[in-house]
């Protein structure tokens, strides 16, 4: 309860920032990034753009991959028109499909930019049950398993960059509260969605690809350290977005449960300040497999705080997006 209340006051936490803070706020002690080089998925729309549009502003050069390139250029061009010095790079990339990732990863390289911040923020919330050219389900395919790809293949660049630059690179992974939701077996759920239509629910389906964002920042994050790499990783929960709600009948109890959620819910620009706090802020120099919502330090779930589940979600993550002739990952 008395979390609650600070969420819907704003209270600050130990970071000086809370819920109500917004992504301009949060890193105007930052406002120089002149230096940053950022790939930011899922920038066309919400707060993927308005993170790519904050991050524009205070100098970073942006790399937004998209499998949309028509939403892509006009999210560019809306950035352009405010910031008309900013230098946007616009790549094709399909996140559900592990040979588009490969391309991309390709491509980025022959461009030979450093890049000091990667921002896994894509993410899909299907209702219809669907399976990804590579057998996977579309959830888990394009929230999760496109990123795991896309980091990896960025990962040596990235640890490249701060050697030659001293500038640690930082990895954001946009996840959920949702994560929470999911509980039982990951990776034989994950099987069943992916080979039965039956036993998919696009709600757990989404909190499996969300818990799984949190696991992959836990287990990174050891592996970083292990290697002495100077890059960081966090995960972070946005908040639920303020969205046009609509209502199918007035009457006082309507308008109270219109007026209460309204108040749980976030603009954009706040929505976006988390993610924009933890891949800026100095205060989160060497801060790394961390779990972030309103700009601080929030505790995971259970399950995504366990060690062993994100050790065996890499293994499994290992094989699915491995090149060898398997064309569906069977765990069952």
């Amino acid at each position: 309860m008395l979390e609650t209340v600070k969420y819907l006051i704003g209270s600050r936490g130990a970071s000086g920032f809370g819920s109500k803070s917004t992504a301009e706020e949060v890193t105007e002690t930052c406002s120089d990034l002149r230096s940053i080089t950022a790939i930011i998925t899922g920038a066309t729309s919400g707060i993927g753009a308005e993170t790519a549009r904050v991050l524009a502003k205070r100098g970073a050069r942006l790399v937004l991959p998209a499998r949309n390139l028509k939403a892509a250029e006009e999210a560019k061009a809306k950035i352009v028109a405010e910031f008309p010095n900013s230098e946007i790079i616009v790549m094709a990339l399909d996140l559900s499909s592990l040979g588009s990732v490969r391309k991309f990863g390709s491509d980025f390289e022959s461009l030979n930019l450093p890049l000091n911040l990667l921002i896994n923020n894509a993410g899909k919330f299907a209702h219809e049950h669907a399976i990804s050219e590579d057998g996977i389900e579309m959830t888990f395919a394009t929230n999760y398993l496109g990123h795991f790809l896309l980091t990896k293949l960025l990962l040596n660049k990235m640890i490249d960059t701060a050697k030659q630059t001293g500038v640690q690179g930082r990895i954001v992974n946009v996840s959920s509260s949702i994560n929470g939701w999911f509980s039982g077996n990951m990776i034989r759920y994950l099987g069943q969605i992916s080979r039965n239509k039956r036993e998919y629910d696009g709600t757990r389906a989404y909190a499996l690809s969300k818990l799984a964002n949190v696991l992959h920042t836990k287990e990174l994050a050891r592996r970083l350290k292990e290697m002495g790499a100077n890059v960081t990783i966090n995960c972070v929960h946005p908040g639920i977005v303020k969205t046009r709600l609509t209502r199918e009948r007035e009457g006082f109890i309507t308008d109270l449960v219109f007026f209460v959620a309204s108040k749980l819910l976030k603009t954009i620009p706040q929505a976006a300040s988390t993610t924009c706090y933890v891949a800026t802020h100095p205060r989160l120099e060497n801060v790394s497999g961390k779990y972030f919502a309103d700009c601080n330090e929030a505790r995971a779930s259970k399950l995504g705080s366990d060690p062993t589940e994100a050790s065996r979600l890499w293994a499994a993550s290992e094989i699915m997006v491995s090149t060898h002739p398997k064309p569906v990952f069977d765990p069952l």
